[in-house]
């Protein structure tokens, strides 16, 4: 699995702008679905709430790729 740092200026972020400040989405509806397909998870569980409140330390994973919040 890779795992990348996410260096986030303010906390906490919500979880679908997280994806979009990443650019793994172009924008929230993309985000929407993403998340409500179950394709998000968050420190290890599936995430369906785009509004999830994420911290320094939270993993949010997507497929084989994990991202870290610092």
């Amino acid at each position: 699995m890779k795992q990348n740092n996410v260096a986030i200026n303010r906390y906490p972020i919500k979880l679908g702008q997280f994806l979009k400040f990443t650019d793994l989405v172009s924008d929230g509806i993309e985000a929407k679905l993403l998340i409500q397909n179950g394709q998000v998870s968050v420190n290890g569980e599936i995430e369906t709430r785009r509004g999830r409140q994420l911290r320094v330390g939270d993993e949010i994973t997507i497929g084989d790729t994990a991202y870290i919040c610092s």
